[in-house]
């Protein structure tokens, strides 16, 4: 037949069926993106530039560097902590555990980093441990009556500041619904000294970290705690630690602008060579730098040991968790402005900066490297200040009347002098003109 020599038709697999199949595995088992977020791993561009400014000393918070070598010497004062409040508040232990298993779905949320190493009792385990010992920790902080005699922390005055810088940093926070959780199931078991009433129950985290924060870390030393508290109570629940802080200082009338081209403020030695004027800023907001009248008014900041360290997880925070970068521009912006020892000598004698670090040449170097891989958004906050700054720089009247200010009238005997040498040159034109009109009168007699 014709079709006798025809092959049979085979069914031969789609090549692509296999991989396929595994790839929609792997889609569905992708846990479900949270708007919650808000503990990060550093950037790995920022840990580059310096990767101790990320790393804990002494303390670990959370599961990110849990077990990590060198921390384990504070476990145990954690759980000391720990036992301290489950005997203070009369609070079970199992309650401790079935409130943060109740909420190990929205914790696990909260960091972007997967916590899966970790099985629920483990996850648990660290949690409760360590939101204890922040809870004591605070109070034990504003409340010093509470404190032991056998205390190793605040006994020990090196091992609460490493603590507080170890608190500061993105890797190592807690989220705070979780203390304030925590705290809500030992209500009414306070004790006077606490200064906490039953009205104020849910902003106890905030209150004394806030404390914390304003009595340990330079940025927040001139804060308004008042003021601040007022304005938080009005907006959505602090994150943690980083967040507090951010929206501590970033007030919210600061106004970004866009420039329309790129712009730098000139350094601290320009702008004085051009006459301008410094001046410790009144208000008590950092960004609130103003030019008026030829003054330059910085609020005061205070360079510590540990300053870099924690202006560094500010940054690296603001750049994963915030579409504005108030810290980041606040930094450029001082970056730009000191250079050397010079700048940082005018700030120092104006009080603009307080220099606890010892050797002056450091401070420049801390603001000079803070910047590096930093990513800058279009709009800037300062940018109209440096606009206004480079104007009143590039004029030569201002140059000019600046130098004779600052060399030849800065002090009484030179103002004398100047004085004394204009008279004298006047005094010789005078008598030049008096011989050549007596010449000229002879002349013609």
């Amino acid at each position: 037949m014709e079709g006798s020599n025809q092959a049979a038709p085979v069914d031969i697999e789609n090549p692509y069926i296999p991989l396929e199949t595994s790839m929609r595995r792997e889609l569905g088992r992708l846990s479900p993106s949270s708007s919650s977020c808000c503990i990060y791993r550093v950037p790995e561009r920022l840990r580059r530039v310096n990767e101790n400014a990320y790393k804990p000393r002494v303390v670990s918070i959370g599961p990110l560097h849990h077990g990590k070598k060198g921390l384990e010497a504070m476990e145990e004062h954690k759980k000391r902590y720990l036992q301290e409040f489950l005997c203070r508040t009369k609070v079970s232990l199992e309650d401790c555990i079935k409130k943060i298993k109740d909420k190990e779905a929205r914790l696990r949320s909260c960091y972007a980093e997967e916590t899966n190493g970790f099985s629920s009792d483990e996850f648990v385990r660290i949690i409760l441990v360590d939101a204890a010992f922040i809870i004591e920790l605070l109070l034990k902080h504003n409340c010093r009556t509470q404190i032991k005699a056998n205390d190793r922390i605040f006994n020990k005055p090196r091992i609460i500041l490493d603590i507080v810088t170890d608190m500061l940093l993105l890797e190592n926070q807690l989220p705070f619904f979780i203390l304030e959780d925590l705290f809500y199931l030992q209500e009414g078991t306070l004790s006077s000294d606490s200064h906490t009433s039953d009205d104020r129950l849910s902003t106890f985290v905030t209150d004394h970290s806030l404390n914390f924060c304003t009595e340990r870390m330079s940025l927040m030393r001139e804060a308004d705690q008042e003021f601040i508290l007022e304005r938080l109570s009005s907006t959505k629940k602090v994150e943690h630690f980083l967040d507090l802080i951010i929206r501590s200082l970033c007030q919210p009338e600061v106004v970004r602008s866009i420039p329309e081209d790129y712009v730098t403020a000139p350094s601290v030695t320009e702008l004085h060579q051009a006459g301008v004027k410094f001046k410790v800023g009144s208000r008590k907001n950092i960004f609130d730098i103003r030019f008026t009248n030829v003054i330059l008014e910085i609020p005061k900041i205070q360079v510590e040991d540990d300053t870099w360290i924690s202006l560094r997880n500010l940054l690296a925070f603001e750049q994963c968790h915030y579409m504005h970068n108030h810290i980041c521009d606040y930094m450029l912006f001082m970056d730009a402005c000191v250079n050397n020892a010079s700048d940082v000598d005018l700030l120092l004698e104006r009080g603009i900066i307080q220099n606890v670090l010892g050797d002056t040449k450091d401070v420049p170097a801390l603001f000079n490297n803070l910047c590096i891989e930093i990513f800058t958004s279009e709009s800037f906050t300062f940018a109209n200040l440096c606009q206004d700054l480079n104007r009143y720089c590039s004029s030569e009247r201002h140059k000019m009347m600046a130098n004779l200010r600052q060399n030849y009238f800065n002090a009484p005997w030179r103002t004398l002098s100047v004085i004394a040498a204009i008279v004298l040159l006047i005094l010789t034109l005078i008598q030049t003109l008096c011989s050549i009109i007596s010449a000229a009168r002879d002349n013609r007699a």
